[in-house]
């Protein structure tokens, strides 16, 4: 979970075996727990359902899917979702990252925070002109 900017906010790896919308109810859950004053998601796609019930009903935070048009054809930059993907790009650059070679999902957690921290520190320690 990222915010407007792409910077990470909370992670959760699960298995494979997990589907999005149940991984997303850990993830919500784990977001409303840390930043309690976030009271609204833009989510892709897979993120519908009871998740959207879920998300209002016990978290009371409003989830809104933001899907691809049917008629849409290639590749098209979605409002909302680009930042997540510019974020998957920015972690990408960690080697460690860029295969899977985590057994732990706490370990793979703990990788993208250690990853996503070198890329906001040297945000921070950019030189401004």
């Amino acid at each position: 979970m990222v915010d407007t900017l792409g910077l990470l906010l909370t992670v959760v790896v699960t298995a494979a075996s997990v589907t999005d919308r149940d991984a997303g109810q850990t993830l919500l859950a784990r977001l409303r727990q840390r930043h309690w004053h976030i009271t609204l998601v833009w989510a892709a796609g897979g993120y519908t359902g009871q998740l959207v019930d879920f998300a209002r009903n016990v978290l009371r935070i409003a989830l809104t899917v933001v899907k691809r048009s049917d008629d849409t054809t290639g590749f098209v930059v979605l409002p909302k979702r680009w930042p997540v993907e510019r974020t998957f790009a920015w972690l990408m650059h960690s080697r460690r990252l860029a295969r899977d070679y985590e057994t732990r999902t706490d370990s793979a957690e703990a990788m993208i925070r250690w990853s996503m921290s070198m890329v906001m520190s040297r945000r921070l320690a950019r030189r401004r002109h």
